[in-house]
Protein backbone atom coordinates (compact mmCIF):
# COMPACT_ATOMS: atom_id res chain seq x y z
CA UNK A 1 0.00 0.00 0.00
CA UNK A 2 2.54 1.97 0.92
CA UNK A 3 4.44 1.84 -2.66
CA UNK A 4 1.23 2.24 -3.98
CA UNK A 5 0.60 5.44 -2.60
CA UNK A 6 3.99 6.66 -2.82
CA UNK A 7 3.09 6.02 -6.76
CA UNK A 8 -0.14 7.97 -6.65
CA UNK A 9 1.54 10.76 -5.04
CA UNK A 10 3.97 11.03 -7.52
CA UNK A 11 1.46 10.76 -10.45
CA UNK A 12 -0.15 13.54 -9.21
CA UNK A 13 2.83 15.99 -8.56
CA UNK A 14 4.11 15.52 -12.06
CA UNK A 15 0.88 15.79 -13.87
CA UNK A 16 0.04 18.38 -11.66
CA UNK A 17 3.74 20.32 -12.10
CA UNK A 18 2.96 20.38 -15.75
CA UNK A 19 0.00 21.39 -16.16
CA UNK A 20 1.01 24.08 -13.69
CA UNK A 21 4.18 24.99 -15.89
CA UNK A 22 2.33 25.46 -18.67
CA UNK A 23 -0.36 27.98 -16.67
CA UNK A 24 2.82 29.40 -15.39
CA UNK A 25 3.69 30.38 -18.85
CA UNK A 26 0.72 31.45 -19.89
CA UNK A 27 0.71 33.86 -17.15
CA UNK A 28 4.28 34.88 -18.35
CA UNK A 29 3.23 35.51 -21.68
CA UNK A 30 0.03 37.38 -21.02
CA UNK A 31 1.98 39.47 -18.16
CA UNK A 32 4.77 40.59 -20.25
CA UNK A 33 2.84 41.86 -23.06
CA UNK A 34 0.67 43.74 -20.80
CA UNK A 35 3.91 45.42 -19.38
CA UNK A 36 4.81 46.26 -23.07
CA UNK A 37 1.21 47.13 -23.84
CA UNK A 38 0.34 44.27 -26.00
CA UNK A 39 -2.53 42.67 -25.58
CA UNK A 40 -1.26 39.30 -25.78
CA UNK A 41 -1.61 35.96 -26.38
CA UNK A 42 -4.59 34.02 -24.51
CA UNK A 43 -3.52 32.05 -20.90
CA UNK A 44 -4.15 29.11 -22.70
CA UNK A 45 -1.77 29.54 -25.31
CA UNK A 46 1.12 27.18 -24.44
CA UNK A 47 -1.70 24.15 -23.93
CA UNK A 48 -2.69 24.93 -27.52
CA UNK A 49 0.82 25.03 -28.75
CA UNK A 50 1.67 21.79 -26.91
CA UNK A 51 -1.15 20.09 -28.22
CA UNK A 52 -0.51 21.58 -31.98
CA UNK A 53 2.90 20.07 -31.67
CA UNK A 54 2.11 16.86 -30.52
CA UNK A 55 -0.02 16.37 -33.87
CA UNK A 56 2.57 17.52 -35.89
CA UNK A 57 5.20 15.37 -37.78
CA UNK A 58 8.70 14.87 -36.13
CA UNK A 59 11.33 15.64 -38.79
CA UNK A 60 14.75 14.12 -38.28
CA UNK A 61 17.54 15.95 -40.27
CA UNK A 62 18.91 13.78 -43.13
CA UNK A 63 22.69 14.97 -41.96
CA UNK A 64 21.84 14.58 -38.13
CA UNK A 65 23.12 11.56 -35.58
CA UNK A 66 19.31 10.22 -35.56
CA UNK A 67 19.53 8.21 -31.86
CA UNK A 68 21.18 11.03 -30.57
CA UNK A 69 18.95 13.44 -32.29
CA UNK A 70 16.12 11.80 -31.05
CA UNK A 71 16.81 10.71 -27.10
CA UNK A 72 17.68 14.20 -26.13
CA UNK A 73 14.00 15.71 -25.38
CA UNK A 74 13.17 12.87 -23.51
CA UNK A 75 16.31 13.25 -21.70
CA UNK A 76 15.61 16.99 -21.05
CA UNK A 77 11.51 15.91 -19.84
CA UNK A 78 12.78 13.02 -17.58
CA UNK A 79 15.42 15.41 -15.43
CA UNK A 80 13.10 18.20 -15.40
CA UNK A 81 10.15 16.90 -14.11
CA UNK A 82 12.31 14.44 -11.83
CA UNK A 83 13.43 17.86 -9.99
CA UNK A 84 9.81 18.06 -9.07
CA UNK A 85 9.63 14.99 -7.01
CA UNK A 86 12.81 16.40 -4.91
CA UNK A 87 10.86 19.29 -3.67
CA UNK A 88 8.41 20.30 -1.10
CA UNK A 89 5.45 21.43 -2.16
CA UNK A 90 3.83 23.33 1.05
CA UNK A 91 2.81 21.38 3.77
CA UNK A 92 3.47 18.27 1.52
CA UNK A 93 6.81 16.98 1.60
CA UNK A 94 9.09 15.81 -1.05
CA UNK A 95 8.09 12.33 -2.85
CA UNK A 96 11.54 11.71 -2.98
CA UNK A 97 13.01 13.34 -0.03
CA UNK A 98 16.71 12.17 1.41
CA UNK A 99 20.09 12.96 2.02
CA UNK A 100 21.64 14.84 -0.30
CA UNK A 101 18.50 15.49 -2.42
CA UNK A 102 20.39 19.29 -3.13
CA UNK A 103 23.32 18.22 -4.49
CA UNK A 104 21.03 16.02 -6.74
CA UNK A 105 18.68 18.82 -7.98
CA UNK A 106 21.67 20.79 -8.27
CA UNK A 107 22.90 17.98 -11.14
CA UNK A 108 19.52 17.52 -12.14
CA UNK A 109 18.64 21.21 -13.45
CA UNK A 110 21.84 20.92 -15.49
CA UNK A 111 20.80 17.72 -17.46
CA UNK A 112 18.04 19.52 -19.88
CA UNK A 113 20.45 22.32 -20.61
CA UNK A 114 23.01 19.31 -21.16
CA UNK A 115 20.25 17.56 -23.45
CA UNK A 116 19.34 21.26 -25.81
CA UNK A 117 23.27 21.13 -26.16
CA UNK A 118 23.83 17.45 -27.16
CA UNK A 119 20.83 17.52 -29.60
CA UNK A 120 22.18 20.91 -31.50
CA UNK A 121 25.09 19.42 -32.02
CA UNK A 122 23.45 16.24 -33.34
CA UNK A 123 21.42 17.75 -35.56
CA UNK A 124 23.84 19.08 -38.23
CA UNK A 125 23.00 22.03 -38.45
CA UNK A 126 25.66 25.15 -38.09
CA UNK A 127 23.15 27.37 -36.61
CA UNK A 128 22.70 24.47 -34.25
CA UNK A 129 26.14 24.03 -33.35
CA UNK A 130 26.10 27.56 -32.63
CA UNK A 131 23.55 27.75 -30.04
CA UNK A 132 25.03 24.36 -28.08
CA UNK A 133 28.26 26.36 -27.82
CA UNK A 134 26.40 28.80 -26.46
CA UNK A 135 24.57 26.38 -23.90
CA UNK A 136 27.98 24.90 -22.81
CA UNK A 137 29.38 28.50 -21.91
CA UNK A 138 26.62 29.77 -20.41
CA UNK A 139 26.10 26.32 -18.49
CA UNK A 140 30.07 26.84 -17.57
CA UNK A 141 28.88 30.37 -16.14
CA UNK A 142 25.63 30.48 -14.01
CA UNK A 143 26.63 26.87 -12.40
CA UNK A 144 29.09 28.34 -10.31
CA UNK A 145 27.66 30.77 -8.11
CA UNK A 146 24.08 28.91 -8.49
CA UNK A 147 26.37 25.67 -6.49
CA UNK A 148 27.85 28.64 -4.07
CA UNK A 149 24.36 30.09 -2.77
CA UNK A 150 22.89 26.11 -2.51
CA UNK A 151 25.99 25.47 -0.43
CA UNK A 152 26.11 28.41 1.78
CA UNK A 153 22.75 27.59 3.30
CA UNK A 154 22.98 23.99 3.71
CA UNK A 155 26.39 24.56 5.23
CA UNK A 156 24.92 27.62 7.77
CA UNK A 157 21.65 24.83 8.43
CA UNK A 158 24.07 22.14 8.95
CA UNK A 159 26.56 24.28 11.60
CA UNK A 160 23.04 24.96 13.28
CA UNK A 161 22.84 21.30 13.37
CA UNK A 162 19.32 21.80 11.64
CA UNK A 163 19.34 17.91 10.20
CA UNK A 164 20.55 15.87 7.89
CA UNK A 165 23.37 17.79 5.13
CA UNK A 166 22.09 18.90 1.58
CA UNK A 167 18.53 17.96 2.75
CA UNK A 168 16.10 20.05 1.16
CA UNK A 169 12.85 18.86 3.52
CA UNK A 170 15.56 20.13 6.60
CA UNK A 171 16.12 23.29 4.61
CA UNK A 172 12.06 23.73 4.39
CA UNK A 173 11.80 22.83 8.00
CA UNK A 174 13.95 25.49 9.36
CA UNK A 175 14.57 27.96 7.55
CA UNK A 176 17.46 30.28 8.26
CA UNK A 177 16.17 33.84 7.98
CA UNK A 178 15.65 33.55 12.33
CA UNK A 179 18.58 31.43 13.40
CA UNK A 180 21.02 33.46 12.13
CA UNK A 181 23.10 37.16 13.73
CA UNK A 182 22.54 40.24 11.27
CA UNK A 183 25.45 39.36 9.21
CA UNK A 184 24.18 35.91 8.64
CA UNK A 185 20.95 37.67 7.42
CA UNK A 186 22.82 39.57 5.32
CA UNK A 187 24.63 36.91 4.18
CA UNK A 188 21.44 35.11 2.67
CA UNK A 189 19.50 38.21 1.04
CA UNK A 190 23.09 38.44 -0.68
CA UNK A 191 22.71 34.73 -1.79
CA UNK A 192 18.89 34.78 -2.55
CA UNK A 193 19.46 37.80 -4.87
CA UNK A 194 22.02 35.76 -6.44
CA UNK A 195 19.93 32.81 -7.09
CA UNK A 196 17.32 35.25 -8.76
CA UNK A 197 19.83 36.18 -10.86
CA UNK A 198 21.17 32.82 -11.78
CA UNK A 199 17.33 31.54 -12.75
CA UNK A 200 16.60 33.64 -16.15
CA UNK A 201 19.95 31.79 -16.69
CA UNK A 202 18.59 28.64 -15.98
CA UNK A 203 16.23 29.26 -18.02
CA UNK A 204 17.70 30.78 -20.86
CA UNK A 205 15.06 33.06 -20.86
CA UNK A 206 16.42 36.91 -21.99
CA UNK A 207 18.59 38.58 -21.31
CA UNK A 208 20.22 34.77 -21.65
CA UNK A 209 18.25 33.90 -24.39
CA UNK A 210 21.57 33.52 -26.52
CA UNK A 211 21.49 30.01 -27.43
CA UNK A 212 18.36 30.24 -29.43
CA UNK A 213 18.17 34.04 -30.52
CA UNK A 214 15.93 33.76 -33.26
CA UNK A 215 17.21 36.87 -34.75
CA UNK A 216 21.16 36.32 -34.99
CA UNK A 217 20.75 31.92 -35.33
CA UNK A 218 17.08 31.02 -36.30
CA UNK A 219 16.53 29.37 -33.16
CA UNK A 220 19.75 27.77 -32.56
CA UNK A 221 20.19 24.76 -30.75
CA UNK A 222 16.20 24.18 -31.42
CA UNK A 223 16.03 25.02 -35.30
CA UNK A 224 16.14 21.70 -35.93
CA UNK A 225 13.22 20.39 -33.74
CA UNK A 226 9.47 19.46 -34.59
CA UNK A 227 6.39 18.06 -33.66
CA UNK A 228 6.61 15.37 -30.94
CA UNK A 229 10.69 16.16 -29.96
CA UNK A 230 9.86 20.32 -29.54
CA UNK A 231 6.73 19.46 -27.57
CA UNK A 232 9.10 17.68 -25.31
CA UNK A 233 11.21 20.36 -25.02
CA UNK A 234 8.70 22.77 -24.52
CA UNK A 235 7.04 20.83 -21.18
CA UNK A 236 10.72 20.08 -20.09
CA UNK A 237 11.13 23.92 -19.93
CA UNK A 238 7.77 24.51 -18.15
CA UNK A 239 8.80 21.72 -15.56
CA UNK A 240 11.98 23.15 -15.42
CA UNK A 241 10.62 26.93 -14.73
CA UNK A 242 8.57 25.62 -12.21
CA UNK A 243 11.35 23.64 -10.40
CA UNK A 244 13.82 26.56 -10.40
CA UNK A 245 10.84 29.04 -8.87
CA UNK A 246 10.08 26.35 -6.56
CA UNK A 247 13.74 25.74 -5.76
CA UNK A 248 14.47 29.71 -4.80
CA UNK A 249 10.62 29.67 -2.45
CA UNK A 250 12.23 26.13 -0.33
CA UNK A 251 15.90 27.71 0.18
CA UNK A 252 14.93 31.14 1.19
CA UNK A 253 11.23 31.57 1.99
CA UNK A 254 9.96 28.10 3.13
CA UNK A 255 7.12 29.60 5.20
CA UNK A 256 3.59 29.08 5.36
CA UNK A 257 0.34 31.28 6.61
CA UNK A 258 -1.92 28.69 7.66
CA UNK A 259 -0.87 29.50 11.59
CA UNK A 260 -1.38 32.95 11.39
CA UNK A 261 -4.71 32.50 10.24
CA UNK A 262 -5.82 30.06 13.33
CA UNK A 263 -6.58 27.03 10.64
CA UNK A 264 -6.12 23.24 11.10
CA UNK A 265 -6.21 19.52 9.40
CA UNK A 266 -7.11 20.07 5.23
CA UNK A 267 -7.79 23.50 5.39
CA UNK A 268 -4.88 24.62 6.55
CA UNK A 269 -2.98 21.79 3.43
CA UNK A 270 -4.88 24.10 1.39
CA UNK A 271 -4.02 27.35 2.37
CA UNK A 272 -0.10 26.78 2.91
CA UNK A 273 -0.08 24.85 -0.74
CA UNK A 274 -1.85 27.68 -2.36
CA UNK A 275 0.46 30.13 -0.22
CA UNK A 276 3.39 28.23 -1.93
CA UNK A 277 1.81 28.38 -5.55
CA UNK A 278 1.54 32.02 -5.26
CA UNK A 279 5.01 32.71 -4.08
CA UNK A 280 6.20 29.85 -6.88
CA UNK A 281 4.54 32.10 -9.37
CA UNK A 282 6.28 35.82 -7.55
CA UNK A 283 9.39 34.67 -8.23
CA UNK A 284 9.08 33.85 -11.39
CA UNK A 285 7.40 36.84 -12.17
CA UNK A 286 10.22 38.87 -10.52
CA UNK A 287 13.36 37.35 -12.07
CA UNK A 288 11.99 36.16 -14.98
CA UNK A 289 9.09 38.21 -16.54
CA UNK A 290 9.65 41.19 -15.38
CA UNK A 291 13.72 40.94 -16.45
CA UNK A 292 12.84 39.93 -19.94
CA UNK A 293 10.67 43.06 -20.57
CA UNK A 294 13.11 45.23 -19.18
CA UNK A 295 16.51 43.91 -20.57
CA UNK A 296 17.82 43.23 -24.27
CA UNK A 297 19.87 40.17 -24.82
CA UNK A 298 23.10 40.00 -23.61
CA UNK A 299 25.97 38.74 -25.55
CA UNK A 300 27.74 35.69 -24.65
CA UNK A 301 30.65 36.98 -23.51
CA UNK A 302 29.04 39.54 -21.19
CA UNK A 303 27.35 36.62 -19.67
CA UNK A 304 30.43 34.41 -19.28
CA UNK A 305 32.58 37.48 -17.80
CA UNK A 306 29.12 38.41 -15.44
CA UNK A 307 28.89 35.01 -13.87
CA UNK A 308 32.21 34.21 -13.36
CA UNK A 309 33.14 37.68 -11.81
CA UNK A 310 30.40 39.79 -10.93
CA UNK A 311 27.91 37.24 -9.79
CA UNK A 312 30.33 34.79 -8.21
CA UNK A 313 32.44 37.44 -6.36
CA UNK A 314 29.18 38.36 -4.95
CA UNK A 315 28.15 35.04 -3.59
CA UNK A 316 31.30 34.36 -2.26
CA UNK A 317 30.57 37.46 -0.45
CA UNK A 318 27.42 36.01 0.99
CA UNK A 319 28.95 32.91 1.68
CA UNK A 320 31.94 34.77 3.61
CA UNK A 321 29.55 36.62 5.94
CA UNK A 322 27.72 33.46 7.10
CA UNK A 323 31.02 32.31 7.44
CA UNK A 324 31.34 35.51 9.64
CA UNK A 325 27.94 34.91 11.38
CA UNK A 326 28.84 31.68 12.50
CA UNK A 327 32.37 32.41 14.09
CA UNK A 328 30.20 35.59 16.15
CA UNK A 329 27.23 33.50 16.68
CA UNK A 330 29.65 30.69 17.96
Amino acid sequence: MSALHLLWQGAVVLVGGGILGLVYKGFDRKLAARMQSRIGPPLRQPFLDVGKLLVKESVVPKDAVGWLFRAMPFLAVVASFTVLLYLPWGPFPAILSGHGDAILVLYLLAVPALAMALGGFASGSPLATVGAQREIVMLMSYEFPLAVAVVGVVWRLATLGGGPAFSLAAIAAAPLWTQVGPLGVIGLAILAACLLIVTPAELSKIPFDIPEAETEIAGGLMVEYSGTYLALFYLADAAKTIAMAALVVTLFAPYGIAGLLGLTGAGAQAVDLAFHLVKIFAVMFTAVTTVRVAMARLKVDQVARGFWLQITAVAVAGLVLLVLDRMVMG
